[in-house]
């Protein structure tokens, strides 16, 4: 695995739960929350997009993060991932930069 699928198999994972959130036939907290809200057409459109907005960034900060190129909880270092082969995913950088382009 390199850092171009590693940061693809996140944006999947972040599509699914939006997918996940959005069924409101899902027994989720979050669907159940939104739900209670009673939304109008153009208010859950609304709402969607920011909710998409939101998980990209919470995603791509979360890999900047452990690529070195951000903080998290306020400290910021440069993390090594490995697959589970044991080869190194990324070197420092790459990350962020599939990151930038998948985001």
């Amino acid at each position: 695995m390199d850092a171009k699928e590693f940061v693809a198999l996140w944006k999947s994972e972040k599509e699914s739960l939006l997918e996940l959130f959005k069924d409101s036939s899902q027994d989720t907290l979050v669907s159940s929350l939104i739900e209670k809200m009673n939304l109008s057409d153009v208010q859950e459109k609304e709402f969607w997009a920011v909710a998409d907005a939101m998980l990209n960034d919470a995603f791509y900060t979360l890999l900047l993060g452990l690529d070195g190129c951000a903080q998290i909880g306020g400290k910021q270092e440069t993390y090594k991932i490995y697959d589970e082969s044991g080869s190194l995913i990324s070197e420092c950088g790459d990350i962020q930069a599939e990151a930038g382009e998948i985001f």
